[in-house]
């Protein structure tokens, strides 16, 4: 079975969101689409000498709020459709969390494991080639995303300073510390995911130091996401996965342990002393929390009804379907949407935006301080249009994101 098209699931969001707000019909097609995309050819010389052609794209959805911004994305199976689903997201995300930022994404057709470092750095070089007059801190700001890493961001933002003629730091954010990233941005997108769980277990009733959890995806917001249930509420996590399966063990599972043998063996699931499990199963164990941090579309009509998780927490963008909402919302589970859920990651790039421009910087107490106020904010005003409305979490973070969207539009003369 195909998995749905990203781009037509965050449209049929945006739809579904358009009826409660009874936006006029002119205003809805307008947030439909994107305002801009570009599509780029980026030659590369391999390592062989020889030359080779990736495609890549860059998405600005909307820029009524501010800049754009939004991450790139390495991976052999990109799409234009899932760039533009995910510049739709990150459009909703950016206001939903009070930034003055618009929405945008990048992303290239590539297996960056299959490139040496010199080629990922001609390939993220070449990348800003194509893009460097329609990015910069007042235009577009890219990120790190997918199978892209701090050090491609170095690269980008140094060939687009090189472009521009001058150190240009706030043209891009997820850089190393050295130059110009933020404390705190490594793990800035589970820990922002963890204080709305945080708040969702208050709301819930639910004692973190004796819930169950399982992680699906254990890349950046994965792994954080395990060491952090630990560190911060004294969960168990009891079972983990990646793209080449999972394992469970009842007792819990050290992430000290996971890391170590995904560095070795690039994979959690040869974890010692515990069950093999898929992905398929991870998701429909019986936990508490049931942290989706892997790619899209995994929690569908087929499984939603399987699941018993009490609270989903979405890091990863594009889980879960718009059938699977209504059959999860139906049977009781709580979901933390999205573009809610793992809005802690454009919120610390947003920090280092600010002090870039400050040429400041701040500390890992301040930046967390700051990210807790702001998720812990966001998240009560999404529960509030829920109550408000009798409305899904997604469905409430919609109407307030998009709202403020369309505001700003209005203001600025757009429509």
């Amino acid at each position: 079975m195909s998995k749905p098209n990203p781009f037509e699931v965050a449209q049929k969001q945006l739809d579904d969101c358009a009826k409660i707000l009874n936006l006029d019909a002119g205003v809805h097609e307008f947030l439909r689409h994107p305002r801009r995309e570009f599509h780029v050819s980026i030659p590369v010389r391999m390592d062989d000498g020889k030359i080779k052609v990736f495609q890549g794209f860059r998405v600005q959805y909307n820029d009524a709020l501010g800049p754009c911004k939004g991450g790139i994305r390495y991976h052999p199976d990109e799409t234009i459709d899932t760039v533009r689903a995910l510049a739709a997201w990150m459009t909703w995300k950016t206001s939903l969390l009070g930034l003055p930022l618009g929405g945008g994404k990048g992303g290239v057709i590539c297996n960056p494991k299959e490139l040496s470092l010199g080629e990922q750095e001609r390939l993220s070089r070449g990348y800003i080639d194509m893009i460097w007059q329609y990015i910069g801190p007042e235009k577009d700001v890219p990120a790190p995303d997918v199978y892209t890493t701090p050090q491609m961001m170095a690269w980008m933002m140094d060939e687009y300073s090189k472009l521009t003629g001058s150190n240009s730091f706030g043209c891009i954010t997820g850089k190393p510390l050295c130059v110009g990233g933020s404390c705190g941005r490594s793990d800035a997108t589970a820990r922002g995911g963890m204080y709305t769980l945080r708040e969702a277990a208050k709301e819930l009733n639910i004692d973190l130091k004796k819930a169950t959890v399982a992680i699906q995806g254990y890349g950046n917001a994965g792994s954080y996401a395990h060491t952090l249930a630990i560190d911060l509420f004294g969960s168990k996590v009891v079972a983990v996965s990646d793209s080449k399966g999972g394992v469970y063990n009842a007792n819990g599972i050290d992430p000290d342990v996971a890391g170590r043998i995904k560095a070795e063996t690039s994979t959690v699931a040869n974890i010692p002393q515990s069950k093999k499990i898929s992905n398929e199963e991870l998701l429909e164990l019986d936990v508490d929390i049931l942290f989706a941090a892997a790619l899209e579309n995994v929690i569908t009509k087929e499984n939603a009804g399987s699941i018993k998780a009490k609270i989903i927490v979405e890091l990863a963008n594009g889980p879960t379907t718009p059938e699977a909402d209504a059959i999860l919302y139906r049977n009781g589970v709580h979901v933390i949407p999205d573009f809610l859920a793992n809005a802690g990651g454009v919120t610390v790039s947003y920090f280092e935006m600010v002090q870039n421009i400050m040429r400041y910087c701040w500390s890992f107490d301040e930046v967390y301080q700051k990210l807790d106020e702001r998720m812990t904010m966001a998240y009560h005003g999404v529960l509030g249009a829920s109550k408000k409305y009798n409305i899904n979490m997604r469905q409430a973070a919609y109407t307030v994101a998009v709202a403020r969207v369309v505001e700003a539009m209005k203001m600025r003369g757009w429509i």
